[in-house]
């Protein structure tokens, strides 16, 4: 059995290597926080002291950090992943960047005889915890199946995508409805409060008829209890409109559902939400309502 690296022990990162560890594989990780790899360690996880340390001892590494900057540091900052992998390993990222930044490392890394996979997934932190992600791939269709056992250890589905990119490029067009969604299922919510609608009631609408979505059932009943425990944070859904943005922007498609969500999401991130679950956009539609969805 392969030896994994796992970088980025965040709200996805550490259930999804959680569940590697569970499943019998050796795994190394490293988080740029200390302190977050504690409980995987207690778990029989070995925790290296830097990106570099990790590549040196794995097979194949994962990482799951935040966004392009923290990915371009991971993989070539001082100290880095491409600094110490092996030639004939595997790297496979998971996390949300932009499709030019996958490519970029597919290319880099391929200099090295290092295969790599742009792989990101949707299911949220439930998903996560249960193992039953989705991954979305790029990359060369043998190395992806290659990994798909590895994959579905923490996962319930691999689909291949295309070419090294095409999997970045799928989660930003995925995240672009989601993030439609969760503002239209909030703005329609707002719009039932105001005309004195009872939220429980409209909710088990929403949820019977054609406005039913994947967002009603994760936000709806955190919405009406003013739960914003993050599951996905509103900071991070505006940062992939953002990329979507100007990956629409160099394809030349227009995009004015998701330029109105972006704004949303930005007059969130601007009241001070965005280290919250993206439902916190609630909050928003509360002040200009004046007063609470659930109430």
């Amino acid at each position: 059995m392969s030896k994994i690296g796992f970088i980025g022990l965040g709200i996805m990162g550490k259930p999804m290597a959680a569940n590697l560890l569970r499943k019998g594989y050796e795994v190394t990780v490293y988080n740029r926080t200390p302190g977050k790899a504690d409980e995987l360690a207690a778990l029989g996880a070995l925790v290296a002291k830097t990106p570099l340390e990790l590549a040196q001892a794995s097979d194949v590494v994962v990482t799951m950090v935040s966004n392009d900057q923290a990915v371009e540091e991971i993989y070539f900052g001082q100290n880095g992943i491409a600094a110490g992998i092996r030639p004939g390993s595997t790297v496979i990222d998971s996390s949300t960047i932009s499709p030019s930044l996958a490519r970029r490392i597919a290319s880099e890394l391929a200099e090295k005889s290092v295969r790599f996979l742009d792989a990101p997934v949707t299911g949220s932190k439930p998903a996560a915890i249960d193992g039953t992600l989705l991954f979305m791939v790029g990359g060369d269709k043998e190395t992806v199946e290659a990994q798909r056992e590895l994959l579905l250890a923490m996962g319930r589905e691999v689909l291949h995508m295309g070419e090294n990119g095409s999997g970045a490029a799928a989660k930003l067009a995925h995240n672009t409805i989601v993030g439609i969604n969760a503002a239209g299922l909030i703005e329609g919510m707002a719009i039932a409060a105001k005309a004195g609608i009872d939220a429980e009631s409209f909710l088990k609408v929403v949820q019977g008829g054609g406005a039913a979505s994947k967002q009603a059932e994760l936000k709806g009943r955190k919405i009406i209890g003013h739960d914003f425990s993050v599951q996905f944070s509103l900071a991070l859904m505006l940062k992939d409109l953002k990329l979507s943005s100007a990956l629409t922007d160099g394809l030349g498609v227009p995009t004015p559902m998701l330029e109105a969500a972006k704004s949303l999401f930005q007059t969130g991130q601007a009241a001070g939400y965005g280290d919250e679950d993206l439902a916190a956009l609630a909050r928003v539609y509360e002040s200009w309502i004046g007063r609470r969805i659930g109430e």
